[in-house]
């Protein structure tokens, strides 16, 4: 078994630039032409290409890779980046409604990590609850075009949450590229 602290190979698939996770032609976030007109739509755009980033950071492993810790004493994998972000998505619901908070999906602070262990079972379920909490955030936000409105509690802004929403998977794609450089060596933008 192949630990963290091993160096693989650093390899990229693309051919036309060496430092791309893909090449231009095939990779899903290049478009061509103007960007997307507004502001809710570029921040709606940034979170769909970060989303689609952190799938491709996880393309092509299997379980056993996806739940492999980072440096201890972390518990990060990308697995439990799956499930932490379907957590986030979750709680930024909350965030947003004046009733009572959806129930954590994994248990306890910090599960989403400490529990991901490598089992192909736990790796579908992380993949399919990520797909329904994005669903259903992107849902309650719908109801809500207007950036300047304040929902919940806390009255936090929807241009707050979007930018949060943003941020958060900037962050974990960050930790996606390292995670997934310490696995099989694989680099790229």
């Amino acid at each position: 078994m192949q630990r963290m602290t091993d160096q693989p190979a650093r390899w990229s698939q693309a051919t036309v630039y060496p430092d791309m996770w893909a090449d231009p032609d095939d990779d899903p976030r290049d478009r061509d032409g103007a960007g997307p007109e507004g502001e809710l739509a570029t921040l709606q755009e940034f979170l769909k290409d970060y989303r689609t980033t952190l799938r491709m950071k996880c393309e092509g492993l299997d379980a056993e890779q996806l739940a492999r810790r980072s440096v201890p004493p972390s518990t990060m994998s990308l697995l439990g980046l799956l499930r932490h972000l379907a957590e986030v998505e979750r709680d930024w619901r909350n965030w947003i409604t004046d009733g009572d908070p959806l129930p954590k999906l994994y248990g306890e602070r910090d599960a989403d990590f400490d529990k991901a262990v490598a089992d192909q079972a736990m790796v579908d379920a992380a993949y399919s609850d990520l797909a329904r909490e994005q669903a259903a955030t992107d849902a309650a936000l719908a109801e809500h075009p207007d950036l300047s409105e304040r929902l919940g509690k806390d009255g936090t802004s929807v241009r707050e949450l979007m930018v949060h929403r943003v941020e958060e998977y900037a962050r974990h794609c960050g930790h996606a590229d390292l995670l997934r450089e310490c696995i099989d060596g694989r680099v790229g933008q």
